[in-house]
């Protein structure tokens, strides 16, 4: 076992073995100076509740801890619930009911924690001694004898041998220079904190070698349970990006206990910053991990810098390939778990049968229930492999929407017999092959919640989304589907929980619902003093945190994220290796080409190609997609002799792009369709130009390069192509097939009727 102490000289009290931790908060003291080698006990044991000041944030630390003081402390630890409960009548003749301790006495008392003396008092006012804390300490923990060896000249004859003996095998006390232990010698009330803190944190690391989560759980603070539940992003501090470790995100770990945090672009600048910001965050959280997640499904939602960031699920999709989607999956988890990320929020799992979902569409593997299920599963099995959680989205599904719940509140209005057969197969199927982590969707199912509440947005009545629903995510998730593993929220800055809901009670249903980790909460001190203030006032029971808490260290233990990490210069060394590697963009190009689907074309089957000495005129929806497509056609023409021409398609330059025509020999059409509804783009703009080309009988082709439904907005496409994302794989493969150097195998993993496939 590794205990992570170190040995000091202290005036005190002899060699003393001090726990060396993580950097602490601000100090909640200002009299420590002459007591530095116990300020991490201090703070630890003031921290969890434990230990109090005098006022005016004064500790007194080498006053003499009474026995009255001491067993408060351990009362305060192990039996707070019993604070606010009746005590019985003392028995000892010196503690009055006005004693400031009578009340912890009493309670130490009923549970055997301490004893008095023959004459029957208690001496609460009395200095404790090196012995009675080792007595005191071993009576109130289970601890055993140790292997380290303690043999002090003047503790065998002592009554408190026994005790001391255990404390010292297990490196919890120190004795002196001289080979004494010096039991009689009175306590400070630093020396007692700093013992306590000790032994707390020996217990608890003894639970975590044994995986024993009742334990340890048993020796965390309300405050330390909640916090696991939280997963906050930190994005910024102080009106600046955060991509290293500041003081801000150090405070909100430490002060909030968090479980966990997630990450986005703003924190990345390249590879190498990202492993160490990572690395130096991990080293924040003390003896319980960090959960570090991000969204990297690929394609659009990417992260990795500098990495494989894949064509995206849709293209996988069009492949149809199930042992590419693990690749793909594998190949992933290897990035982000050297770069210091333990879980990704993907597959998606949502089926995208509504073109006009504004928020899915190419995220998703496609429009059937099946082809979802093949290829999602072994995506999730691949990341599971590398040892990164698939964290599966969005329960119960978020493809059939026409709402973003960034920006509202959706519903979903099926039939049970509808979500069985669509939205919950991919999900059902997730859990039969062990998934560990589903993430909800803030969407309402009045087929299986009906309640409506009052929005504090306008007063209206809502439906409750799947997030705050417990008959969602208990009845319908837990107990009959029968799912065991996390339940994480989507991001609760998201508009269709943050506009209806106060933060408060929206953290507070979720987590009655059945949410064990809250992604995202919009301030997170309100959300942790609400889990808080619902578990003090019994509106969410301890036994209900304490499952989640319960499922929160088993993954993370499975994960091995109690394990030793390597530093912080093997892990610097060994990504070269790994992120962007020859294999995986090996993997990323055989996904992009074998993704290129025709939509249109002679017999179905090949479109309008580039000639040599063709003018080629590329109008395109943006000026960084035109060059783009501009850039990989003169790069990968080899002998193909070409002139370019690019245009920005907007309602102001439709005349001069329509006259172009006449003096252009191919036109490569680019539409992009993301993040809106599909009716909303300018596709009469697109009509006149396909109409004008359909009527010069040009060669061209309309490159989709998003959510591949142009032919139900458009029509008379003679040549079409879909590559189902604007990122570079993507569209060098499209133009690949242009330049006849490639055939487009891709089979559209959507519904399309006005297509040909």
């Amino acid at each position: 076992m590794h205990i992570k102490y170190k040995k000091v000289l202290t005036a005190a009290m002899g060699f003393m073995l001090i726990w060396v931790g993580s950097a602490k908060a601000e100090s909640t003291f200002n009299d420590l100076q002459y007591s530095k080698w116990a300020v991490d006990g201090i703070e630890y044991m003031a921290q969890r509740g434990t230990v109090a000041g005098y006022g005016n944030k004064k500790f007194q630390p080498q006053t003499s801890v009474t026995r009255g003081q001491a067993i408060t402390f351990l009362v305060r630890e192990l039996y707070p619930d019993q604070l606010q409960k009746p005590v019985k009548n003392m028995k000892y003749v010196d503690v009055p009911a006005t004693h400031p301790f009578y009340r912890e006495i009493a309670i130490a008392e009923q549970n055997g924690l301490a004893g008095g003396f023959p004459d029957g008092t208690f001496r609460p006012n009395t200095p404790i001694s090196r012995a009675e804390t080792a007595a005191f300490l071993t009576r109130a923990y289970p601890l055993e004898q140790g292997s380290q060896h303690a043999n002090w000249k003047d503790t065998d004859k002592h009554w408190a041998s026994a005790p001391i003996q255990i404390m010292s095998s297990n490196g919890l006390v120190g004795g002196y220079v001289d080979g004494t232990y010096r039991p009689d010698r009175k306590v400070t009330r630093a020396e007692y904190a700093v013992f306590m803190a000790r032994v707390i944190r020996f217990e608890r690391e003894i639970a975590i070698q044994a995986k024993d989560w009742d334990k340890l759980i048993s020796y965390m603070t309300v405050s330390e349970q909640v916090g696991q539940m939280l997963m906050p992003d930190i994005r910024q501090w102080n009106g600046n990006a955060t991509t290293t470790l500041n003081e801000g995100l150090k405070n909100r770990i430490q002060n909030h206990n968090l479980g966990g945090l997630i990450l986005f672009e703003k924190n990345i600048v390249d590879a190498q910053q990202l492993a160490t910001l990572t690395h130096h965050i991990q080293n924040q959280s003390g003896d319980i991990p960090l959960f570090l997640g991000i969204d990297q499904e690929g394609g659009v939602v990417r992260r990795i810098p500098g990495g494989t960031n894949l064509p995206g699920q849709m293209a996988l999709g069009a492949t149809k390939d199930p042992a590419l989607a693990e690749q793909a999956g594998q190949l992933t988890g290897e990035e982000l778990k050297a770069l210091g990320i333990q879980v990704n929020f993907a597959p998606v799992l949502d089926i995208n049968s509504n073109p006009d979902n504004p928020i899915i569409g190419i995220r998703s593997f496609g429009s059937s229930a099946d082809l979802v299920t093949r290829l999602g599963i072994p995506l999730m099995k691949g990341l599971q492999q590398s040892g990164v959680i698939a964290g599966v989205k969005h329960f119960p599904g978020h493809g059939d929407t026409a709402v973003d719940s960034h920006l509202g509140l959706p519903v979903l209005n099926h039939t049970r017999e509808q979500l069985d057969a669509v939205e919950l197969a991919p999900f059902r199927a997730a859990i039969e092959h062990g998934v560990d982590m589903i993430m909800t969707a803030h969407i309402a199912f009045p087929t299986i919640d009906k309640e409506q509440v009052i929005s504090r947005k306008d007063g209206t009545q809502v439906p409750i989304p799947a997030t705050l629903s417990r008959k969602v995510l208990t009845g319908l998730l837990r107990e009959e589907l029968n799912y065991q593993g996390l339940i994480i929220s989507d991001a609760f800055t998201m508009k269709g929980i943050a506009d209806h809901f106060g933060e408060a009670e929206a953290v507070q249903r979720a987590a009655a619902a059945g949410v064990d980790i809250i992604l995202m909460p919009q301030d997170v001190t309100t959300a942790h003093q609400a889990l808080i203030d619902a578990v003090n006032s019994g509106q969410l029971s301890k036994e209900r945190v304490h499952d989640s808490v319960k499922r929160i260290l088993t993954i993370k233990s499975k994960y091995n994220l109690f394990e030793p990490s390597p530093s912080l210069p093997q892990k610097l060394r060994e990504l070269k290796d790994i992120i962007g590697s020859k294999g995986h963009l090996e993997i990323e190009r055989t996904i992009a080409e074998r993704a290129v689907t025709v939509l249109a074309g002679k017999d179905g089957k090949s479109v309008d190609t580039i000639r040599t000495g063709d003018r080629v005129m590329i109008v395109a929806s943006d000026a960084g997609q035109a060059e783009q497509l501009e850039r990989q056609l003169k790069q990968s023409r080899g002998n193909v002799s070409i002139q370019t021409e690019t245009f920005i398609l907007n309602s102001n330059n439709m005349k001069s792009i329509i006259q172009a025509l006449n003096k252009t020999d191919y036109v490569l059409l680019a539409s992009y369709q993301f993040r809106n509804v599909g009716s909303e783009v300018r596709w009469n703009e697109f009509q006149q130009l396909i109409n004008g080309m359909n009527e010069r009988k040009l060669r061209y082709t309309l490159l989709s390069l998003g959510n591949p439904y142009e032919m139900l907005h458009v029509e008379n496409v003679r040549s079409a192509l879909a590559v189902y994302g604007k990122q570079e794989p993507n569209t060098l493969a499209a133009i690949q097939v242009l330049l006849g150097q490639l055939e487009a195998k891709g089979k559209i993993p959507i519904e399309l009727e006005s297509s040909e496939q």
